[in-house]
């Protein structure tokens, strides 16, 4: 299980911003080249995004639901790829004075990812999620400078 944390250096509630904003998502996910909310209610419950993956010339369209969320505290995710099946991706604000740590812990459910699990494939995702958390705190950092400019 891939588990690991970012101190932001805003709010729990700055961060939830940004996760609750389903535009932000392709900013601050390693991965997605563009995201769609497929229902006007993300991050409720059952509410979806489609994004797309590109490989260099080729491209593979995703589902991300979530399955649980508290706001301003948790939102649990399942991402699912048709082919290599579906991933559970849960995201934890926890105040630290005035700002969040955030942990994230994922790992595969069902499918070929699931299947193929691994210490390698355990070493690639803590390099996403180090990437991933990195653009999490620039993007919720530098939306929060925008709002002070303004």
């Amino acid at each position: 299980m891939a588990v690991r944390h970012q101190l932001i250096h805003r709010s729990p509630c700055t961060t939830w911003a940004v996760l609750a904003d389903p535009a932000l998502y392709g900013e601050w996910v390693v991965g997605p080249s563009r995201s769609t909310p497929l229902d006007d209610t993300w991050p409720a419950l059952g509410s979806r995004l489609r994004y797309s993956v590109r490989l260099g010339p080729w491209s593979v369209e995703g589902v991300t639901t979530v399955r649980h969320q508290e706001a301003g505290r948790e939102l649990e995710l399942e991402a699912s790829f048709k082919s290599a099946g579906t991933a559970r991706i849960f995201l934890q604000l926890r105040p630290w004075g005035e700002e969040t740590l955030i942990v994230c812990d994922e790992h595969p459910l069902r499918g070929l990812g699931g299947v193929l699990h691994n210490p390698v494939s355990e070493a690639a995702l803590q390099l996403r999620h180090r990437g991933m958390l990195a653009r999490l705190a620039r993007v919720v950092e530098e939306r929060r400078a925008e709002v002070l400019r303004a």
